[in-house]
């Protein structure tokens, strides 16, 4: 039960890794994003045809994302509601900003090309800083994953000096009773680091 409890988690915390990392390429994709709006707008051409436009350009997830909120654009949906949706895929303050001024450009007007201007000089500038934050956060990342597994190796090294040492410790129940005490620890002491590393840009 253990194991398979384990197991589950594992598959949760994997899956959740790979979302968040996808979010994560596609934030740093949407100063380019932005910037062909902008340029598309510029030139002329609808939202709808610029979203087309950068879905093609654009290298996935932002490609392969516009390309699926264009082709709901295209069997009639709304502006907004295509976007919405997006935002609920992929959260993110960044992506709520772009689609809040292509939503409000849509509905009332305006200098669309100048707010997109304004908005990839911003997204550089956040892109930049999430940057250095993860930089300087990369110690405190390290040590996270080395304090279990350091806990982890003592035991294996201990068991190679002294061979059955592990075996002696975990039969009896007060030795049991220490391992489960220490793996909760560590366990605690990983998820701890990892609260504190966590900065939210």
């Amino acid at each position: 039960p253990v194991a398979g409890l384990i197991g589950l988690w594992a598959g949760n915390a994997f899956l959740n890794w790979q979302r968040t990392r996808r979010t994560e390429r596609f934030i740093n994709q949407l100063p380019e994003l932005a910037r062909i709006l902008a340029n598309a707008t510029q030139a002329g051409l609808a939202l709808r045809t610029a979203i087309g436009m950068a879905a093609e350009e654009l290298e996935a997830p932002a490609g392969e994302e516009l390309g699926r909120v264009a082709d709901r654009l295209a069997v009639g949906h709304s502006i907004e509601e295509s976007l919405g949706e997006l935002t609920e895929r992929l959260p993110s303050r960044e992506l709520v900003v772009l689609v809040s001024t292509l939503v409000l450009s849509a509905r009332a007007g305006g200098a669309l090309v100048g707010s997109l201007r304004n908005l990839t000089v911003t997204l550089e500038q956040r892109k930049e800083t999430r940057r250095e934050i993860r930089t300087q956060l990369s110690q405190v990342t390290v040590t996270a994953y080395l304090v279990p597994a350091i806990g982890l190796g003592s035991l294996l090294l201990v068991d190679m000096m002294m061979p059955g040492a592990l075996d002696r410790m975990t039969g009896a129940f007060i030795g049991q009773t220490a391992v489960v005490i220490a793996l909760g620890l560590f366990t605690l002491g990983f998820v701890l680091i990892r609260r504190l590393s966590k900065i939210d840009v």
